[in-house]
């Protein structure tokens, strides 16, 4: 059995920052400290717990905060599963507890930012849940740590329209597609210059479509990311 709910007390906001250090690596994606300041402030600070073995578990955790009040938005600062639990829908299942929350908060769009390289985010967020891209920066956060694994930390900007799902583009709109490795945080292990290059060749890549007019419209496994006009 599995199990959301606020992270309420001071030992799971520290469970949850050790959990989101195990997998976020050297580089602090967010202290106990400011966590606790969010969960008890009103923000959404839960976690993902499994309970199957007949022992609690935190294995996962999202943390949002509310935006500019006048805009009706939160930022969903961060959303991550332990390796071992993705890929069962857990992590969808912790998105649409956000989407339920933020609903009923009166909240009508979550923004976030993710590593235009990681395959597996982009799936997620455009094709499963339907999030837009709304623009794209070249190293919004400088060089760290992290899942970036030093190197320049591109970023797209998206926008979760919770009552407006985004749909995958018609075959005969796509007028450009960029493609991006399988699995550059295995690349970045085991060939970090290789991933670098990477980066590079997708920043000028995204960069000359976007120059073009084109915009970021949707991902698709095979041909990458897809661009209409």
């Amino acid at each position: 059995m599995r199990t959301i709910r606020d992270l309420d007390t001071v030992e799971l906001i520290i469970d949850a920052q050790g959990l989101l250090d195990s997998i976020r690596g050297p580089e602090r994606v967010i202290d106990a400290g400011t966590l606790r300041a969010l969960q008890q402030s009103g923000n959404y600070v839960v976690g993902l717990f499994d309970g199957e073995d007949g022992s609690e578990r935190m294995v996962g955790a999202s943390i949002a905060f509310f935006g500019e009040p006048g805009k009706r938005t939160m930022h969903s600062h961060i959303t991550a599963l332990l390796p071992e639990y993705r890929g069962r829908g857990w992590g969808r299942e912790l998105k649409e507890h956000q989407r339920q929350w933020a609903f009923s908060r009166e909240v009508g769009r979550v923004t976030w930012t993710y590593d235009p390289l990681v395959a597996r985010n982009a799936h997620f967020f455009l094709t499963v849940l339907g999030a837009r891209v709304t623009s794209y920066t070249v190293n919004r956060y400088g060089i760290f740590g992290g899942g970036d694994a030093g190197d320049e930390s591109d970023r797209l900007d998206v926008e979760w329209s919770l009552a407006d799902i985004a749909r995958p583009p018609a075959s005969e709109a796509v007028l450009a597609t960029v493609q991006i490795p399988t699995d550059v945080e295995a690349m970045r292990v085991s060939d970090p210059d290789a991933a670098h290059q990477w980066r590079l060749r997708l920043r000028a890549d995204i960069e000359e479509q976007l120059g073009k007019g084109l915009r970021i419209a949707g991902f698709d496994t095979e041909r990458g990311y897809l661009f209409t006009a």
